[in-house]
């Protein structure tokens, strides 16, 4: 089985001006970081032309498609029965997509069937890190 999950989406970005407009996305999952999820979004997505990706907590994604979830960098909430928004916080602004649901679903599915929820701890290599970290010290 596969350590990694990537997933291509198609994200809706919440915008006043210009109007909103879809671009692909990258949804992705490690086995070795089995806390944390990621999406990336394509240059031309962004306002400097740089892909752009973000990364939280897996937890968050999956509370987020139920309720209102987060409150720092990274929000997430249930938009209808078929719609996920997800709203990224930076020192340049906020931005903010539509997600399709059950894609969204259907990713933490997979997350969840390579590392079960509760799970994550057993897959951390917490020596390799360590010794990384005294290294760059």
């Amino acid at each position: 089985m596969s350590t990694v999950i990537e997933q291509a989406v198609q994200a809706r970005i919440i915008a006043s001006a210009p109007p909103s407009r879809t671009v692909p996305a990258q949804l992705l999952y490690e086995r070795a970081d089995p806390f944390a999820v990621r999406v990336t979004f394509p240059p031309a997505a962004s306002l400097d032309g740089d892909e752009v990706e973000w990364a939280f907590a897996r937890e968050l994604l999956a509370r987020g498609l139920l309720t209102p979830a987060g409150g720092g960098d990274v929000r997430v909430w249930p938009c209808g029965p078929h719609r996920t928004v997800l709203e990224f916080h930076a020192a340049e602004g906020v931005a903010m997509v539509q997600l399709d649901t059950p894609e969204l679903r259907t990713f933490l599915a997979r997350t969840y069937a390579l590392v079960p929820a509760g799970g994550e701890g057993g897959h951390l290599d917490v020596d390799s890190d360590l010794a990384v970290l005294l290294r760059e010290a």
